[in-house]
């Protein structure tokens, strides 16, 4: 059993009401958008960032109401985001299911992320907590940027680490930033006390997608997308970035007018995949998460030993370890 399904386990009833949170959120007497919704919600995924709610309330010993009204505002606005991206991207399976797009087409797909977006912030309300309703609409904001700057980073070419980890501080890190900020406010502590919870989110955000970024230089069946799929979107990501930058520059200057181009073929993707995992982009990789993961158990220390602390600690170990 690895460490998530231990804290699954752990957290069942406070799940078990926050996704009842979330049903009830979602309930319309409209047929159509009540069949689309109640099939959408047979898949729940991980819910690592209901979990980080949860967890961030519970190590200042108060996981009330409002902890899971905020637990249940934040996967919804997860979920929409993943409509939308699912529309954008033209993603047919998601969690093994159709999605709503490739079954119901775009306009509903567009149409139910939006009503996600609604009653996520409806549940925030419910919280009283103008602060939780302050991290939803800046969390909004930043998902929108950082994946606008993935996209002029992959149109401008920006093959820095500086670029790329601006991007994803954005675009994954504030998530789980949002994610303790949310759970600490409910449970009633202050900004100074969860200061370094809030640092450890962020490193654990840019682990989170460190690796899944390097899930892209593997064949894995699990995983749900095809090897190299983000260097067909035209992005470039950590181990590339690494290898690109110290490898010799008669080997990296053709890698990086592959990557000017555009356009690439299987047989060039897999060149570039290559290429990287000869130069240790890799290793290099699972060095700068473990790094983080050192740093992040440091800011911890703020806090006293207890099961949620633990489970910070387990969570994070399992994102860098996980297969999937």
């Amino acid at each position: 059993m690895d460490q998530l399904t231990v804290i699954q386990n752990r957290l069942r009833k406070e799940l078990a009401e926050m996704n009842a949170i979330i049903r009830q959120s979602l309930y319309t007497p409209n047929e159509l958008m009540n069949r689309v919704v109640t099939t959408y919600l047979l898949s729940k995924g991980k819910q690592v960032r209901p979990i980080m709610v949860i967890l961030s309330a519970g190590i200042f010993g108060n996981v009330n109401d409002h902890v899971l009204h905020a637990g249940a505002a934040l996967e919804m606005l997860h979920n929409a985001s993943l409509i939308h991206d699912d529309v954008v991207d033209e993603t047919s399976l998601r969690r093994g299911r159709a999605t709503i797009n490739s079954e119901w087409g775009n306009h509903i797909a567009v149409l139910v992320g939006d009503y996600f977006v609604s009653n996520a912030l409806a549940a925030g309300i419910r919280t009283n907590n103008i602060a939780i309703i302050s991290a939803l609409s800046d969390l909004g904001k930043e998902l929108s940027l950082g994946e606008i700057d993935q996209i002029c980073n992959a149109r401008e070419h920006h093959f820095d680490e500086e670029s790329y980890f601006s991007m994803i501080r954005q675009k994954t890190a504030s998530l789980f930033i949002n994610c303790v900020k949310m759970g600490a406010e409910a449970a009633g502590a202050s900004p100074e006390e969860y200061a370094p919870l809030v640092e450890f989110a962020e490193l654990f955000g840019l682990c989170f997608q460190i690796k899944d970024d390097i899930f892209d230089y593997f064949d894995n069946q699990q995983i749900g997308k095809p090897t190299g799929n983000d260097l067909r979107e035209g992005k470039v990501t950590l181990p590339l970035l690494y290898a690109l930058n110290t490898a010799p520059e008669e080997e990296a200057l053709p890698m990086k007018e592959l990557l000017k181009r555009g356009n690439l073929d299987n047989g060039e993707i897999a060149t570039l995949i290559d290429f990287a995992r000869r130069h240790g982009g890799i290793e290099y990789a699972y060095s700068r998460m473990r790094e983080m993961e050192k740093e992040g158990e440091r800011l911890l220390d703020a806090y006293p030993d207890s099961s949620w602390k633990q489970s910070f600690l387990d969570i994070f170990d399992f994102i860098i370890s996980r297969n999937k």
